[in-house]
């Protein structure tokens, strides 16, 4: 049983550390490019493409796939076992929920790792797959509002990020005493408040594309960042959310070091699995 749960810790802690290190990848590249040295607004990815570039980038790749899909593990269970405690009020569920839709995102970004790994990677960017399942969304019944779900989705998520950033009320989840909290809270606030300006811009764009049912002008992370370029100020402020994401890669390396994880035990996934089925 303490073994059972020791190997969804370690999952769990070495899924901070993948998202930790797409994270530092995006915010570096994009630094690079706010400096004119080389680098570029890229989505995560475009991190993991980067990633497996280097030399022993394929070896690498390996340990953040496995990572990525160990998150994609930790937030279903955070989600459907509620292993953060967060309760079931209409608030919780709208977390959980989007943790589950996380699990998702990740188990996407784990299969793209492989897919490097294999060389059966289509090769497809970001920016496409994201008008893509926008062009697929408009194309269903109610697709408008769909999409225009999706980006109130993400527009939530972004306020949900600006609360953590002002709050710092991650800290709940850290184990960490006060000298080590001293620059993880900064780097957290940062790292979040980074990724609600990024979250604000993608959301935005999405409630564009629902309203004038046009897949063309949905745009993802990378996208995002591009369109925070071009805006007055736009280099200063692509500066600063580049360090901010960078911020949010090392403030994930802490996560994985410091966070709470109350992994279940099989007996409580067991039980979790009893009771969806209960009710399906």
């Amino acid at each position: 049983m303490l073994a059972h749960r020791n190997r969804l810790e370690l999952l769990a802690r070495l899924g901070y550390a993948a998202r930790g290190l797409v994270s530092l990848i995006i915010g570096s590249l994009a630094l690079l490019a706010a400096a004119g040295q080389g680098g570029e607004a890229t989505g995560s990815k475009g991190a993991l493409q980067a990633l497996f570039s280097q030399r022993w980038g394929a070896a690498l790749l390996v340990v953040v796939a496995l990572g990525l899909f160990g998150f994609a593990l930790w937030r279903t269970l955070q989600s459907v076992l509620n292993a953060d405690g967060l309760g079931g009020s209409w608030r919780a569920i709208a977390a959980r929920a989007g943790q589950l839709v996380s699990a998702v995102v990740y188990v996407g970004l784990g299969v793209f790792a492989v897919s490097l790994i294999t060389g059966t990677s289509s090769g497809g960017g970001e920016e496409q797959a994201t008008r893509d399942w926008t062009r697929w969304l408009l194309s269903q019944p109610f697709g408008r509002w769909l999409v225009g779900a999706a980006g109130l989705a993400v527009l939530g998520a972004a306020l949900g990020m600006i609360a953590k950033a002002w709050t710092a009320s991650f800290r709940k989840h850290l184990s960490c005493g006060p000298d080590v909290a001293t620059w993880v809270i900064p780097l957290g606030r940062a790292g979040y408040a980074a990724r609600a300006v990024v979250f604000l811009i993608i959301a935005s764009f999405l409630l564009v594309a629902a309203w004038q049912a046009d897949s063309s002008e949905a745009r993802g992370l990378g996208g995002a960042l591009l369109a925070l370029q071009e805006q007055p100020f736009g280099r200063v402020l692509f500066a600063l959310v580049a360090l901010g994401l960078a911020a949010f890669g090392v403030f994930e390396f802490s996560e994985a070091a410091y966070r709470r994880i109350a992994a279940p035990s099989a007996t409580d996934l067991t039980k979790g699995a009893l009771s969806s089925l209960e009710r399906s």
